[in-house]
């Protein structure tokens, strides 16, 4: 194992230990990451860097400037950021047909399975005869600042050029080199990003439309910022999309948190509710149960694809009742109907994933979701509380998150009245049945600020591969629908650079 893996492992497990203690007592500090694809616990953190790709991907890395926006001497400083290209299908640059770049913005996590994953660019480029590029999000994967993952996190110092601004000035500053060095300096950009990665993709747009000429953003909830969006949204959906699949089914899981309180409070009642649900080791308290089961159903509303969606796999196994009759045996029904049988569920043994690390202090910085749950939803009210949570961040990195800068830097409020007016060239595509639609934009702002709604979509599903054998009509129509819109952007462009020359 390499002495940098090592380092980062045992860093992280200090990490962990501190975190432990802290997400008991601060549940609702947490919120379902935002990513296209389910989290998967890595337990071994060489499985970061061993994901193989296409041969037609080739990877580069560019000499990145640390601080894009200050002159210090220390902002000069650089690193290396990972980014991918695929050649196979692009029609070439000036000398041939500007043919169009598709930039896949990434996120917060590895870009190792981006190209495998993020099917919609290469799905596409054949059409396009496009070229393909795959930007690595700082911070995460192989684009590292200070030299090593221990020396970028270690504290609130070296952590700070981690945020949305500079990655996007990282994209563009990236974009515009691949575009000199291919000779391509009249090739339309188009960005793609989903979740994070989508409201990436749209504040790209907004801020640099001199390099990208129009942005997909899927699943993008930039309204839930400075409560523009109720707090309450995301759960409010995924309480309806579990009633919606079966009432009984929500009523079971409406009941269920005063059951488990009533049974841990009992003598023993913990280690009746750790040996029915198979903990991985004894429950401290009945939050974490209650967590586990929390981040367990909404992942399965985010994340609720064809041809499995998860939501229906958990309430067949609750409605199921294979365990037996009672509330408590219909929940831990339901936990194995999603998770499948294994030799135990909750509080596993794991380290966390730079992931996770990551985008914990981004929450902590700038990325100030406010998401909680009220009386309205099937959970118990557990809302949001923008005073503990300051405090939180404060006690692990010594600085205040900024809640409002968001909204201050890329707007949000009064959106439609503002973007009307000078933004242009943006898709803002979402399922109804994906809890952060809630911060969606969902309805169109001008003839070229479109949104797209799926009533039945799930979490970034548009941009993920297409699958003709499972993927449903309204998918199909969806994905279609964005491809003829992003055709006459660059139809409209062409016809302007002609227009021009």
């Amino acid at each position: 194992m390499h002495s940098s893996t090592l380092s980062f492992q045992l860093w992280l497990l200090y990490f962990f230990t501190i975190m432990s203690s802290f997400y008991v007592t601060a549940t609702s500090f947490d919120i379902p990451r935002l990513s296209p694809i389910r989290e998967t616990i890595l337990q071994n953190f060489e499985i970061l860097s061993s994901a193989t790709i296409s041969e037609d991907f080739q990877t580069f890395y560019y000499n990145q400037t640390l601080d894009h926006f200050n002159y210090r001497p220390e902002s000069y400083s650089t690193f290396q950021q990972r980014y991918i290209i695929n050649f196979k299908y692009w029609g070439g640059g000036a000398d041939q047909s500007n043919a169009p770049i598709f930039a896949y913005l990434g996120a917060e996590s590895p870009l190792d399975n981006a190209p495998s994953v993020i099917g919609f660019l290469t799905d596409n480029a054949p059409q396009f005869k496009a070229l393909l590029v795959y930007i690595e999000h700082r911070y995460y994967g192989k684009s590292i600042p200070f030299g090593s993952r221990e020396e970028a996190l270690k504290n609130a110092s070296t952590l700070g050029y981690f945020n949305s601004a500079q990655a996007l000035a990282d994209y563009a500053e990236i974009l515009l080199y691949i575009k000199q060095k291919y000779n391509a300096t009249n090739s339309p950009v188009i960005v793609i990003g989903g979740s994070y990665g989508g409201m990436l993709a749209a504040w790209f747009r907004l801020k640099y439309p001199h390099v990208a000429l129009g942005a997909l953003a899927s699943s993008a909830p930039i309204l839930y910022f400075d409560d523009i969006t109720p707090q309450n949204g995301y759960y409010s959906v995924v309480t309806k999309d579990f009633r919606e699949a079966s009432e009984t089914c929500y009523e079971t899981i409406l009941n269920s948190w005063s059951q488990i309180d009533e049974v841990a409070s009992q003598p023993d009642g913990l280690a009746i509710l750790s040996n029915k649900f198979r903990t991985c080791r004894p429950l401290g308290d009945s939050y974490e149960l209650k967590g586990y089961l929390r981040l367990m159903y909404a992942h399965a509303a985010q994340y609720n694809h064809p041809p499995d969606y998860p939501v229906s796999m958990v309430c067949g196994g609750i409605d199921g009742a294979a365990f037996g009759n009672d509330i408590i045996s219909k929940i831990f029904a339901g936990v194995v109907a999603y998770k499948g049988n294994m030799s135990c569920y909750v509080n596993p043994p794991t380290n966390e994933t730079e992931t996770t690390v990551g985008w914990r202090w981004q929450r902590c910085s700038e990325m100030v979701i406010p998401i909680g749950t009220v009386n309205t939803t099937m959970f118990q009210p557990t809302p949001f509380n923008l005073s503990s949570f300051i405090d939180r961040c404060e006690s692990l990195y010594g600085v205040s998150p900024r809640p409002h800068w968001v909204t201050t830097y890329y707007g949000g409020y009064d959106i439609k009245l503002i973007l009307q007016r000078f933004a242009s060239n943006i898709i803002f595509s979402n399922g109804l049945r994906d809890p952060y639609s809630s911060g969606g934009v969902l309805e169109n702002i001008s003839d070229s600020v479109v949104a797209i709604a799926t009533i039945n979509g799930s979490h970034c599903l548009d941009i993920l591969r297409a699958n003709q054998s499972s993927d449903p009509d309204w998918l199909v129509t969806q994905r279609e629908t964005e491809i003829e819109i992003i055709e006459g952007w660059i139809s409209k462009y062409y016809a302007d650079l002609k227009a021009i020359k």
